[in-house]
């Protein structure tokens, strides 16, 4: 019994192993089928299904060794397309596979890298992309393989990314940069994809522009958490180290922030992502890192992948599922199995058989429900995946009306403030304008009033000079009026004098009257004899008192009219006193008023005088800031021009001697202006206009002159070359001098530029000298020249077509067959080629005449040959260079129809005869007028002779297909020693072959540049009295400060006219 159980195990083993070698063929045959059918050549977007079974399978085998070992053996090396689409179903391996495939994937980091540079150097319009991509990849695998917390789907929370960043502020930093350079590669391959591509429906609609667009639904996954990691590290940086060493980061980001930004809404708007990504927006402008509470308002970018429906597609394989579940019909398995023993021997103890049928039934159960349950988990899954990514994208939709929200709000509040300010600043302004124009009539009222005060003053000092003669003329007769006064005073006590004297002589009389009387009265006494003559006397007494008392009454009459006239003289007096005193106050009011008025007015004067000073001052600061903002930026002007003598991109940029010499000495101009502008602002501080128009145009001409001086010093002599640079790194260091000396107060009076206008002479003596000394032939001998080259040129083109029909009846006496068509089909080809050129010459010789009738004016025709020497010796290069082309093809045309030539030499002398006809046609097109009948023409022939050569490579191609000998690969016979050994001298072969193919290219390179240098001189000599602008092809663009001669005839390169065949290496090793 032991033994038959022993034999039922080993039997049952067996079983087991032959159920897991089917599971994993039929796994390997799974894999295999999603990966040829995910990778190919068909220029079709990698489907979803295909690449998710890749996936799983990644899961399912923890690793991606089953991957590679079908990866090994695509042909990357061969088709652009199968690579790029090889690296995309790569990148979304690296995102969503097991975490063990990117040890895996880093084994083959080498070849990845190798095919990268391969399709860096081949043209091919999945080339560049597919250099790019696998860049990127790279990239990515050195980052994670760097940083192992972060998975390679980027999506950690930020306690990984802190932790992975560390303490120590060199590693955050380093850190940064590498995250700078991760999303660097990823904008690349963005934008690249999106410059060979635009956003209409017609190309988004198509698969070729879906092939390319695919891959950037993985970029947009990477680019935002990538954002994210940035934001994050940059406030973190912040944190610990100073703003100004930050700002290159902050550039960069910047940088990167515009492209992604830009990237984005390219994106969204395709018709193409929009049902398969929903992409985030970003905000507006770049976070602030200067202030540290600017990283509350950042939210983290949400890309949704919403659930596709393509596996419904028409295919007809099965989905894979999540576990290992035998796929074997169930219909076997559930059936009662009769094992190989129990056929030999019968059922073991009678009753074995029924249990292990229903132990095998009741497995069969569990495992079909282990596989419903897992389906319904996965489903369920599904289900909360979709869930989670519906809510995630509604927090970001409600975050963004969130921030919309707080953006609108503080947009809101700021231009509220921002009218406010605008308010007060026009309320201000308003203000001040008012005070303004009150100040104007307040200065005008002053100076009315003060021209009217004047008027007054001058009225009032009048007034007062008549007052003062009136004054004058009252004292005069005031003066008289006293003197009459005392002379009736005089006469007034002469009367009383008189009175008293009459009165003594009457009182006299009177006492001899009495004392008579008493004599009389004794003598009558004693004589009354006497009485009559008393009597007689008495009576004559007493007429005498009578007329003593009237001349008395008379005289008191005479005393009173004298007192009323005294009276009336004192009354008129003091009236008089009463009105000069009061025109006396009046004028001392008016006086003192006048003067409060002037005090006033000098007072206004004299402020009006210090707020003119003030404004003066404050005009003549302002006048001196701009200066010193036109000399900052002067400054920069220079310092940028000396900056590109050391940048090494500026190493390729030429210039010409005599564009070096129209530059300095339009320096030299502009010096003397400046110079006459510094004079102009010393005189008058006030006024800086025409310093500041001078120093504008003197710094964008001395910018010029340096970056020419080295653009020039290029193609010079080491010597020359060497004291031209120095020249101009000294021009640009006396010319900052002397913007230093304008740019203070202290030495703007002794600046001078007399330094400056030194070395920009030195400058023009250098380009002077580099100029070409001679020319082949005189001036006056270019006219004879043009129409002997167009002439020679024709008849070069008549010998040809001789020769070719020479050749054609001489090819059909000597062959037959394939080779007779194939030399026929090519000699034909090359008729209508030298037919296309000679109308092509034909129609340039008549645009010729045209443009010399039209610019030659009252000059002969030799005359404007010799005015415009540039332009005749570019037609007579071009002449030269048609013939000898058109010579060259009907040799090597002979020697392939002899099969002594190579078909490679007719083609290059096609491409050599579509070079010089676009040269000829660049001359002569030159001076045409574009609405010139004659010029459309020569155009159209310029087309029809470069569809002729593109005819005859296409037949020296199609002959040398036809003809080649193309024996089949049988390798039946060999061992596998000797497979290998064929293998390893095939790659020994090809290595040299490749060595061979470099070091042509090296010579080639070195060929053409040294037909450069010897067909570019004399292209350059330009004589002193060509007045006329020199052609495109050889005028030096000043504009992009980056001019280049112009290419020699004969010297440009052929186009490719096939990518080259090159084996392709081995697989991934």
């Amino acid at each position: 019994a032991g033994r038959r159980m022993n034999i039922h195990t080993r039997v049952k083993s067996r079983r087991t192993e032959h159920h897991l070698g089917a599971e994993r063929d039929h796994f390997d045959k799974q894999q295999l089928s999603s990966i040829s059918k995910a990778i190919n050549n068909t220029e079709t977007p990698v489907k979803e299904k295909h690449a998710r079974r890749i996936i799983l399978g990644t899961h399912r085998e923890k690793g991606a060794y089953t991957f590679w070992s079908y990866a090994q053996g695509f042909p990357l090396g061969t088709s652009s397309i199968l690579c790029w689409k090889f690296c995309h179903v790569l990148h979304k391996i690296l995102r969503d596979g097991h975490r063990n495939v990117l040890q895996d994937c880093m084994r083959h980091h080498g070849s990845l890298a190798e095919y990268g540079k391969l399709w860096s150097h081949l043209h091919d319009k999945y080339g560049q992309l597919v250099a790019l991509y696998t860049k990127l990849l790279c990239t990515k695998m050195e980052f994670h393989v760097k940083h192992t917390e972060i998975p390679p789907n980027l999506e950690v929370k930020d306690e990984v990314l802190e932790r992975t960043a560390g303490t120590d502020i060199n590693n955050v930093f380093q850190l940064t940069v590498e995250v700078f350079d991760y999303m660097d590669a990823e904008l690349k391959l963005a934008e690249t994809v999106l410059r060979q591509l635009n956003s209409s429906i017609a190309v988004t609609s198509l698969t070729s522009g879906q092939c390319r667009l695919a891959p950037l639904i993985q970029v947009v996954q990477d680019c935002s958490q990538l954002y994210h990691f940035n934001v994050k590290l940059l406030f973190k940086l912040h944190a610990c180290l100073p703003a100004d060493t930050l700002q290159g980061h902050r550039d960069r980001f910047r940088e990167q922030f515009n492209s992604l930004k830009n990237f984005f809404n390219r994106a969204r708007e395709m018709v193409y992502f929009k049902r398969l990504i929903q992409i985030p927006r970003l905000p507006d402008s770049p976070p602030n890192f200067l202030h540290a509470a600017a990283l509350a308002k950042h939210v983290k970018l949400v890309v949704v992948i919403p659930e596709d429906d393509d596996q419904q597609d028409d295919d007809d394989d099965e989905p894979e599922p999540l576990i290992e579940v035998d796929t074997s019909t169930p219909s076997l398995q559930s059936q009662p199995q009769v094992d190989i023993f129990d056929q030999a021997f019968g059922p073991p103890n009678g009753g074995f058989d029924e249990r292990d049928l229903q132990i095998e039934s009741l497995k069969s159960e569990l495992e079909l429900l282990r596989a419903e349950l897992e389906k319904v988990k996965t489903e369920a899954q599904r289900y909360v995946t979709q869930l989670k990514s519906q809510i995630n994208s509604l927090e970001a939709e409600l975050e963004e009306q969130r921030m919309l929200k707080q953006r609108a709000l503080v947009e809101n509040e700021q231009l509220r403030m921002e009218l406010e300010a605008n308010r007060r600043r026009n309320a201000e302004h308003e203000s001040l304008q008012g005070t303004f124009l009150e100040a104007e009539r307040r200065a005008q009222a002053t100076e009315q009033r003060y021209n009217k005060l004047k008027e007054k003053h001058t009225e009032l000092v009048a007034s007062h000079a008549e007052l003062l003669r009136k004054s004058a003329d009252t004292v005069k007769m005031l003066s008289a009026t006293q003197q009459t006064q005392e002379e009736v005073e005089r006469t007034k006590q002469q009367l009383s004098f008189e009175v008293e004297r009459v009165k003594q002589e009457a009182d006299m009389k009177m006492e001899e009257q009495k004392f008579e009387m008493e004599r009389l009265k004794r003598e009558l006494e004693e004589k009354m004899a006497e009485v009559t003559r008393v009597k007689a006397t008495l009576q004559s007494s007493e007429m005498t008192s009578l007329d003593m008392n009237s001349s008395m009454t008379a005289l008191q009459a005479e005393k009173e009219r004298l007192m009323r006239s005294v009276r009336e003289k004192e009354a008129e007096l003091s009236s008089l006193r009463q009105e000069a005193q009061l025109q006396q106050s009046s004028l001392q009011q008016e006086r003192e008023r006048s003067s409060r008025e002037l005090g006033e007015l000098q007072g206004k004067l004299r402020e009006k005088t210090s707020v003119e000073e003030q404004m003066k001052k404050k005009l003549s600061e302002e006048q001196f800031a701009l200066l010193q903002g036109t000399i900052s930026e002067a400054e920069n002007i220079i310092q940028d021009a000396v900056a590109k003598l050391d940048d090494p991109l500026h190493i390729r940029c030429t210039s010409s001697p005599d564009y070096l010499i129209n530059r300095a000495e339009a320096t030299l101009s502009s010096i003397d202006k400046m110079k006459k502008g510094h004079g102009d602002y010393l005189r008058n501080m006030e006024d800086a206009g025409g310093l500041l128009r001078s120093l504008t145009q003197f710094s964008h001409l001395a910018a010029d002159t340096i970056v020419n001086g080295s653009a020039t010093a290029h193609m010079a002599p080491t010597d020359q070359a060497d004291r031209l640079t120095e020249n101009c790194r000294g021009c640009a260091m006396q010319s900052l001098q002397y913007l230093k000396e304008l740019k203070s107060k202290n030495t703007l009076q002794r600046a001078d530029p007399a330094s400056v206008r030194l070395i920009v002479q030195k400058i023009l003596h250098l380009g002077q000298e580099l100029r070409p000394k001679g020319m082949d032939i005189r001036q006056g001998e270019l006219g004879d020249l043009v129409d002997k080259e167009m002439a020679a040129t024709s008849a070069a083109i008549e010998e040809a077509v001789r020769r070719i029909d020479e050749m054609m009846n001489q090819a059909r006496k000597d062959t037959s067959g394939v080779k007779l068509e194939v030399n026929e089909r090519i000699l034909y080809s090359c008729t209508d080629l030298m037919k296309a050129i000679r109308m092509l010459v034909v129609a340039s010789t008549d645009l010729q005449k045209e443009i010399v009738e039209g610019g030659r004016g009252g000059a002969s025709i030799r005359e404007f040959y010799a005015r415009n020497s540039r332009w005749t010796e570019g037609l007579i290069s071009a002449a030269k260079a048609v013939g000898w082309g058109a010579t060259e093809l009907v040799d090597s045309a002979d020697k392939v129809v002899l099969y002594t030539g190579k078909y490679e030499e007719l083609i290059v002398c096609s491409h050599e005869i579509a070079a010089s006809t676009a040269q000829l046609v660049a001359a002569s097109k030159v001076k045409a007028d574009r609405s010139s009948k004659r010029l459309g023409v020569l155009q159209q022939a310029s087309r029809h002779v470069n569809e002729m050569a593109a005819k005859v490579v296409a037949s020296t191609k199609t002959g040398q297909e036809n003809l080649e000998d193309k024996d089949p690969m049988d390798f039946s016979g060999m061992s596998l020693i000797k497979l290998k050994k064929e293998e390893m001298e095939s790659q020994v072969k090809v290595l040299e072959l490749e060595t061979q193919l470099e070091n042509e290219r090296l010579r080639l390179g070195e060929l053409r540049k040294k037909h450069y240098d010897l067909a570019g001189v004399p292209m350059e000599q330009v004589s002193e009295r060509n007045g006329d602008t020199p052609s495109p092809v050889q005028q030096p663009r000043p504009l992009n400060m980056s001019p280049k001669p112009s290419k020699p005839p004969l010297g440009r390169k052929p186009t490719l006219s096939q990518k080259p065949n090159i084996p392709s290496k081995p697989g991934f090793k």
